[in-house]
C-alpha cells in the first residue's frame, strides 16, 4: 500500500473514534432515558397515592354530612346538602382524574393489572352503590329505615378498598424506585467503563502510534537511518508509518550518495553561475555606447570563449534586398569570408534557417550533401544558427562553428537565444540612437530656418527695394534721391545685422547648472540695457524642477517674445512674470501699440515669431495664448498644468 492509497471508511481513524464515542453516547442516552422515565413514573405514582388517599377523607366527610342531614331544622339542612353535593362532585373529579391521568403534573396510576382492577372496583362501588345512596340521603329519602347505617357500612368497605389501592401503588413505587437506583448505578458503571475504554482506545489508536513515531524520529535525528516502524494497521497512522519507512529508505539512499549528490549539485551551480556571469558580462558590454562592429565583435568573442567555438560570425539582415551581410567573423578563413560575406535569404543552410526563422544546429557529417558546403570543406563538423531579435523583429543571426561534433542541450540553446535577444536589443538601440540624432539635427535645422523669421526677410526685401531705387537714381543722376536712399540702406543693414546677432545669441544661450530664473534674469537685464525699455522679472518659484531641455525651451520663448517687443511693440515697459507652483505659468506683458491677433493668425506662417513660440510650447506639452488689441499692449501667456508636468 502506497501513501496515496485511499483508506476504506471502516478503517479510518476518525471512523473508529467517532463510532466509539457515538456508541458510548447511545448507551448513556438510553440509561439517562430509563432513569428519567422511572423518575417521571414515580412522580406520577406519588401524586396518585395522594389523590387516592384523599378519597378516604372525602368519603368520610360525605358520610358525616349525610348523617347530620335531617337532624336539625330545615334552614340548616340546605347548606349541608350543598356541601354533600360538593363532596360527591369532588370524589367524581378525583376518580376521573385517576382514570384519565395528568402527564403535566405528572399524575397517573401505575399500569399494572392489580392496580387497574382494584381501581375499577372502587369506581364501580362508588358509581353503583355509594353515589346513589349518598344522593338519596342528601335528598332526605329513606333516613328512618336504616339507610344511613347501610351507607356508613358501605363507606367503610369503600375506604378499605381505597386503602388497599394505596398499598398496591406504594408497593409498585417501591419496585420502580429499586429499578431507578439500579439504572443510576448502571449509568455510573457505564461512565466508569466508558472512561476506561476511551482511555484504552486513545492509547491504542493515537498515543501509542505517536510515541512510536516520536521514537523513530528521535533515532533518525541521531542519524540512525536503519530505523523502521511496524505497520500494524491500515488507518492514517498505518499510512504515516509506511511514509516514515519510505522517507527513511530515501534518506538512507541520499545519505549514502551524499558526496556524489553534492558534487553534482556543485557542478550544476557552477555552470549556472557561469551562465549568469556570461549574461551579466554580455548585457553590460552591449549597453556601452560603441559602433556596431566593436559591439558585435565583443559579443562574438565572449560567446566563442564560453562555448569553446572554433569560429563564428554575426550577420545583419537587409530586409529591403533580402541580403545577409557579415558584420564580424572569427576563426573563418579569408576564402570563406569572401564567398559568404553577403548571402541571400534561402541560400545555404544558414539562409534556409533565416527563411524558416528557426534555430538550427547542423551536424555536417550527417548531411547528404555536407561535403559540398564551404563550412565542411573548411573542416567544421558542427555549425549552429541562432537568430537576433528585437521587439519581435528579426534583425539577423549569428553562427558558432565547431571542428569537432558538438551537441548543444536545451539549456545551452535557451542561453544562446537569450543572448541573441540581448544583441538584437543593442543593435536596435544603436539604430534608434542614430535616428534620434538625425531627428535632432533635422529639428535644429528647422529651428535655424524658423529663426530666420519675418524681420530678417522683410529687412532684406527692404534693402533689395532700396538698392533698386539707388540704382535707378544713380542712372538718372538724381543725387538728392541718392542722399536719401543711402541712410535708409545703412539703417536697414544695421537692423538686419542686429537681428542676425540676436538670433545667433539666442541659439548660443545655455543654462548655468539648470538655473532657469538666473538665465531669465540675464536675458531681461540684457534686453533692458540694449533697448532702454524698463523691463522687470517677477518670479515665484516653488515647484518641482524641469528637465534641462524644457528649461531651454522656456528661455527661448522669453527671448523670442522680448525680440518681438523690441522690433514691433514700441513699448516703454515690459513685465515678465513666472509662477512656478503646482501649475506653471509664464507671461510676458508690454504696454506697446498692440496688434490684432486675428490678423496675425490669418497671415499663417508668415509671422514666424509667434509660430516659433507655439511650436516650442507644444514640445513641452504646454499651451500658449496671445492676448492683444491695437493701442492696448500685448500679453503672451504660457500654461503647463500639473497633470502634464514632468518633474526632472
Amino acid at each position: 500500500m502506497t501513501l496515496d492509497t485511499l483508506i476504506p471508511s471502516r478503517h479510518k481513524l476518525s471512523t473508529k473514534i467517532v463510532g466509539a464515542l457515538v456508541g458510548f453516547l447511545a448507551l448513556a442516552l438510553c440509561a439517562i432515558g430509563v432513569t428519567l422515565y422511572l423518575s417521571w413514573q414515580l412522580e406520577g405514582s406519588a401524586a396518585a397515592i395522594n389523590d387516592t388517599g384523599s378519597l378516604r377523607m372525602s368519603s368520610y366527610r360525605l358520610a358525616i354530612l349525610l348523617s347530620q342531614t335531617g337532624e336539625g331544622d330545615a334552614a340548616n339542612d340546605a347548606p349541608r346538602q350543598a356541601s354533600a353535593g360538593q363532596q360527591m362532585a369532588q370524589i367524581d373529579a378525583t376518580l376521573a382524574q385517576l382514570r384519565l391521568g395528568d402527564p403535566q403534573r405528572p399524575l397517573f396510576l401505575p399500569p399494572t393489572g392489580a392496580i387497574l382492577g382494584e381501581f375499577e372496583r372502587i369506581n364501580t362501588d362508588w358509581q353503583r352503590e355509594l353515589r346513589p345512596a349518598a344522593r338519596a340521603l342528601a335528598a332526605g329519602q329513606g333516613v328512618g329505615d336504616g339507610a344511613l347505617q347501610r351507607y356508613l357500612a358501605r363507606t367503610d368497605r369503600f375506604a378499605g378498598r381505597v386503602n388497599a389501592l394505596v398499598q398496591l401503588i406504594e408497593r409498585d413505587s417501591e419496585t420502580r424506585t429499586f429499578w431507578l437506583r439500579a439504572s443510576q448505578l448502571a449509568l455510573l458503571a457505564l461512565a466508569l467503563v466508558g472512561t476506561v475504554s476511551l482511555i484504552y482506545l486513545m492509547f491504542s489508536l493515537i498515543i501509542e502510534p505517536v510515541t512510536r513515531l516520536h521514537e523513530g524520529l528521535h533515532r533518525m535525528k541521531d542519524k540512525d537511518f536503519e530505523v523502521r516502524l511496524a505497520v500494524d494497521s491500515v488507518d492514517e497512522f498505518g499510512q504515516l508509518a509506511q511514509g516514515f519507512n519510505q522517507m527513511a529508505d530515501r534518506l538512507q539512499a541520499l545519505y549514502g550518495n551524499l558526496a556524489d549528490l553534492v558534487q553534482t549539485k556543485t557542478a550544476a551551480l557552477e555552470h549556472q553561475n557561469r551562465e549568469l556571469a556570461l549574461l551579466y558580462d554580455s548585457a553590460a558590454f552591449l549597453q556601452r555606447p560603441q559602433p556596431v562592429e566593436p559591439l558585435c565583435q565583443g559579443f562574438l568573442q565572449r560567446i566563442s570563449d564560453y562555448f569553446h567555438a572554433d569560429g563564428g560570425s554575426v550577420r545583419v539582415l537587409d530586409t529591403g534586398r533580402d541580403n545577409l551581410h557579415m558584420v564580424v567573423h572569427h576563426g573563418l578563413s579569408p576564402r570563406l569570408v569572401e564567398r559568404e560575406h553577403c548571402m541571400k535569404v534561402g541560400d545555404c543552410l544558414c539562409g534556409e534557417a533565416v527563411q524558416k526563422k528557426v534555430t538550427v544546429i547542423h551536424d555536417l557529417r550527417k548531411l547528404d550533401k555536407g561535403y559540398e558546403l564551404e563550412c565542411h570543406r573548411e573542416g567544421f563538423a558542427t555549425v549552429s544558427v541562432f537568430h537576433i531579435y528585437a521587439h519581435q523583429q528579426h534583425l539577423g543571426f549569428f553562427n558558432l562553428h565547431f571542428r569537432s561534433a558538438r551537441v548543444l542541450d536545451a539549456r545551452e540553446q535557451g542561453l544562446l537565444e537569450t543572448l541573441g535577444q540581448l544583441l538584437g536589443t543593442a543593435i536596435e538601440n544603436l539604430r534608434l540612437g542614430a535616428r534620434e540624432r538625425e531627428m535632432a539635427v533635422s529639428e535644429e535645422r528647422n529651428l535655424v530656418a524658423q529663426g530666420l523669421h519675418d524681420s530678417i526677410a522683410q529687412g532684406l526685401n527692404f534693402l533689395n527695394l532700396q538698392v533698386q531705387m539707388l540704382e535707378q537714381s544713380v542712372g538718372d543722376g538724381k543725387l538728392g534721391d541718392v542722399e536719401e536712399i543711402v541712410p535708409a540702406l545703412r539703417a536697414g543693414v544695421q537692423e538686419s545685422y542686429e537681428d542676425v546677432r540676436e538670433l545667433l545669441h539666442n541659439f548660443r544661450s545655455r543654462l548655468v547648472e539648470g538655473n532657469l530664473v538666473g538665465a531669465l534674469e540675464t536675458a531681461v537685464d540684457k534686453f533692458r540695457r540694449q533697448t532702454g525699455i524698463a523691463a522687470e522679472l517677477v518670479a515665484d518659484v516653488d515647484g518641482a524642477p524641469f528637465p534641462r531641455e524644457q528649461q531651454l525651451q522656456l528661455l527661448f520663448i522669453v527671448q523670442e517674445a522680448l525680440s518681438n517687443v523690441r522690433k514691433h511693440a514700441g513699448a516703454s515697459r515690459v513685465l515678465v512674470r513666472l509662477e512656478d507652483k503646482h501649475d506653471f505659468l509664464l507671461s510676458i506683458e508690454d504696454n506697446g501699440v498692440g496688434f490684432d491677433p486675428a490678423l496675425v493668425e490669418g497671415r499663417g506662417d508668415s509671422h514666424v515669431g509667434i509660430h516659433i513660440m507655439r511650436e516650442r510650447a507644444q514640445r513641452i506639452e504646454a499651451t500658449l495664448a496671445v492676448t492683444s488689441s491695437p493701442g492696448a499692449g500685448s500679453t503672451i501667456a504660457l500654461t503647463l498644468p500639473q497633470e502634464r508636468r514632468r518633474a526632472a
